[in-house]
């Protein structure tokens, strides 16, 4: 989410202060005690938008969702581009905190190839073009699909 303003939360902030500031002075030599409930509702409905997207990124966070900014199928193509990788499975991306992503994913090696040439390869993939901060691959001779996990 980009903010509508540079330091969006500074800009706000500043102006909350200045209108506390100009409430105070009109109910000080007006008398008119309106002007402090109204400067809070201002307030309030400035900080409402900013809220809901910090906790919408909370909700995000906390239940393990794909980033927004993170194309799964894009990145699952990607990675079975890999020299190397036969197959990809098992691919999760989640964030860890607030612009930092994780991702794990098991990589089915393909004829010829070696182990950590493909975990190299794919983990320096997904970080420079996917910028995806920790990542795990599972290198597998061949493919988990049909076992059982408890």
């Amino acid at each position: 989410m980009r903010p509508l303003l540079p330091h969006g939360e500074v800009v706000v902030d500043a102006l909350a202060s200045v209108g506390v500031v100009i409430a105070a002075l009109v109910m000080k030599f007006t008398g008119w005690p309106y002007a402090d409930p109204l400067v809070s509702i201002v307030i309030g409905l400035a900080i409402l938008p900013r809220t809901w997207g910090l906790l919408k990124e909370a909700v995000g966070v906390l239940l393990e969702g794909v980033p927004d900014d993170v194309n799964l199928a894009a990145l699952r193509d990607r990675i079975s581009k890999v020299p190397g990788v036969a197959d990809v499975h098992d691919l999760h991306v989640w964030t860890i905190t607030s612009g930092m992503h994780a991702m794990s994913v098991h990589a089915v090696l393909g004829a010829n190839a070696t182990h950590q040439r493909v975990l190299d390869d794919v983990q320096r993939c997904v970080t420079r073009e996917f910028k995806i901060a920790h990542v795990t691959v599972q290198v597998e001779s061949r493919g988990c699909e049909g076992e059982t996990h408890l």
